[in-house]
């Protein structure tokens, strides 16, 4: 082993909203925050999910190939009906994939996709 994994690291053009989006969605708190870099976790001193300020932001257009995702998240939930209901209200907006089987595509306010993965096991 090289490393440990630290965290991801988003570009967005407002660290600190979308920060707010993925602490509504993922139940994790700010532990740190200045205005070009917040970063998220789950508990105090956490590190698990980085937003830094890009001023010439251009987000992806899933499934558009000329504007690809580069990354994205997956978040387990129990109820992909009422996580759903739940995201769109965050301002999440809903984009389908042609096929979805135990997966749904949303992006963020600022365009970044993230899919929702519900049902089968969930080996960790």
């Amino acid at each position: 082993m090289i490393g440990r994994f630290e965290k991801t690291v988003i570009d967005c053009p407002d660290p600190r909203a979308l920060a707010d989006f993925y602490c509504r969605i993922l139940g994790m708190r700010v532990n740190e925050d200045s205005e070009d870099w917040v970063v998220i976790g789950s508990e105090p001193g956490m590190r698990q999910v980085a937003f830094q300020r890009a001023e010439q932001w251009v987000p992806p257009r899933w499934p558009d190939p000329d504007h690809p995702q580069q990354m994205h998240l997956d978040v387990r939930v129990s109820d992909a009906d009422v996580a759903e209901q739940q995201l769109l209200a965050l301002g999440a907006r809903r984009v389908p994939a042609k096929r979805e089987s135990g997966f749904r595509v949303f992006v963020d306010p600022v365009g970044h996709p993230f899919c929702i993965v519900f049902g089968g096991s969930n080996p960790g």
